[in-house]
């Protein structure tokens, strides 16, 4: 995979031979025309990425901002990858069968659409592709991914660990607070007894 190292979009692009700068802008513009509110558009591993930023959802398993989308000029061909295919088998399905109808081959891996010229590319696909991946539909796939792997159950187990501390932790200051009230309560009889005998 061919990476750059150009720190933004427009530098990106900027560094494209013409035929293929024309037909990576022409996909851009159909991304960002279908993406989905709270998605940001920027450089990530060394493409234009489509991705929920840090400030949104920061507990991510390498700390590097959720992607759904990346448009990428490699040494063969020109791709964009569809991680809203990738992790979500419905839109996978929906998306195949229609790429199929338009007629256009589909040359794809997981995620990853290669093309070598913009009329390989289903355009009105992808954007719809795009726009049924909102922002909390695909945390939550990824969440529910996550939850499968080892990390991912190793970190349930210990988010349960930590509730049940804090569980705890509230008893336990509840039973405080009872025998807290249940001293003041024998006190003031104390001080009632008292003042009657003076009496």
């Amino acid at each position: 995979m061919v990476s750059s190292n150009a720190a933004t979009v427009k530098e990106y692009l900027a560094s494209l031979p013409d035929d293929r700068r024309q037909a990576l802008s022409q996909v851009r513009k159909v991304i960002r025309k279908n993406l989905a509110p709270g998605f940001k558009e920027g450089m990530q591993y060394g493409m234009i990425g489509y991705f929920i930023p840090l400030s949104v959802y920061p507990d991510t398993y390498n700390g590097q901002p959720l992607g759904v989308v990346a448009l990428a000029s490699q040494k063969n061909n020109m791709a964009v990858y569809l991680m809203c295919v990738y992790a979500n088998s419905e839109i996978e399905t929906w998306f195949h069968a229609a790429w199929a109808k338009t007629g256009k081959k589909l040359n794809m891996g997981k995620s990853c659409v290669r093309f070598k010229k913009i009329d390989d590319v289903a355009l009105d696909v992808i954007g719809e592709t795009i726009s049924k991946m909102t922002v909390e539909n695909f945390i939550a796939r990824y969440e529910e991914v996550r939850a499968g792997t080892k990390a991912g159950k190793k970190k349930a187990a210990k988010k349960k660990v930590a509730k049940k501390k804090v569980a705890k932790k509230k008893v336990a200051k509840k039973k405080i607070a009872k025998k807290k009230v249940a001293k003041k309560k024998v006190a003031k009889k104390k001080v009632a007894k008292k003042s009657t005998k003076r009496r």
